[in-house]
């Protein structure tokens, strides 16, 4: 992988949202959860689509704080308007575990 300079990373803006509503996408050509996320008052509510099924169901995601980019162009998934990426990192199994911060920390703030 190439690497890019601190101004580069700057550039993509993560934020701790908190997952408001949760429900499952079936129309998704992957198998796939409709996430809406809570950014803050500055950002307001965000939607999102993550293809998170083999270890979330919609209603255990209700109230989770995740990290999302927030600044690239939304994307059409589907029938479905995806605001922010929700980041995961995957497990020995390919699938996608959530991150999350491990304290209690204020919805909207960015990573740094």
């Amino acid at each position: 992988m190439a690497e890019i300079s601190f101004d580069d990373f700057l550039k993509v803006d993560i934020r701790v949202g908190q997952i408001t509503r949760a429900e499952p996408y079936p129309e998704a050509r992957k198998p796939a959860i409709k996430l809406w996320v809570d950014l803050g008052p500055d950002m307001g509510e965000k939607k999102s689509s993550a293809q998170i099924t083999a270890h979330y169901t919609p209603d255990e995601l209700l109230g989770k704080r995740v990290l999302a980019v927030v600044n690239f162009p939304p994307r059409q998934i589907g029938k479905f308007m995806s605001e922010v990426l929700v980041l995961g990192v995957p497990d020995a199994d390919g699938e996608v575990v959530l991150l999350t911060p491990d304290k209690d920390v204020p919805i909207g703030g960015r990573m740094y």
